[in-house]
């Protein structure tokens, strides 16, 4: 018997790159879902990565989402560059969280998982944000920047998984029971 593919169930290319860093063989199908904005940023990204795992026929399946927070307030991604800058002037100089939710489908069950990293942003001068801003990077991305490009230079430091803040909590999915090299039958024997 062959086992099945994974299904990443998200567009981010981010996503897709940890999957391949960790050797993983998958394909990407992008759910088409209303992701919820608003709540606790524990139960928001699980939740995310809940609905687009179900919004994919595939069986197994991973989906995750992220988010950024600052004292109880959840960035999402910016919708231009106005707001893009409002993140960042916020974010500079402080600490904040970024949440990371996934939800693998396998076997007829589902298990989620859930991380918290903590980034401290260095003063960022009106300079650095209009050098970030004219990248482009901060399109797309909670919290306005992608910590593995040039967003990088905006990090003063990080206390946990680096790979959630890249996009996927590859350290916490491990921990649920999330083997990589497992195959579909492996997860079907785990009664997931």
């Amino acid at each position: 018997m062959v086992a099945a593919l994974l299904t990443l169930a998200s567009r981010s290319p981010q996503r897709r790159a940890i999957l391949e860093q960790l050797g993983i063989d998958f394909r990407v199908e992008v759910p088409e879902v209303h992701e919820v904005a608003d709540g606790d940023p524990r139960k928001l990204v699980v939740e995310n990565a809940r609905r687009k795992v179900r919004a994919v026929a595939a069986d197994p399946a991973l989906g995750a989402d992220t988010a950024v927070v600052l004292e109880g307030r959840v960035f999402g991604k910016p919708g231009s560059r106005e707001e893009a800058a409002e993140f960042l002037g916020a974010l500079s100089g402080r600490p904040h969280e970024v949440h990371g939710g996934a939800c693998l489908k396998a076997g007829g069950g589902e298990r989620t998982a859930h991380a918290v990293t903590l980034v401290r942003f260095r003063e960022l001068t009106p300079e650095i944000v209009d050098w970030y801003l004219a990248s482009g990077e901060w399109r797309d991305r909670a919290g306005a920047y992608a910590i593995q490009g040039r967003g990088a230079a905006l990090v003063e430091g990080i206390d946990g998984d680096y790979l959630n803040v890249v996009g996927l909590p590859v350290a916490a999915l491990i921990s649920s029971g999330f083997v990589p090299f497992a195959t579909h039958e492996t997860c079907q024997a785990q009664r997931w």
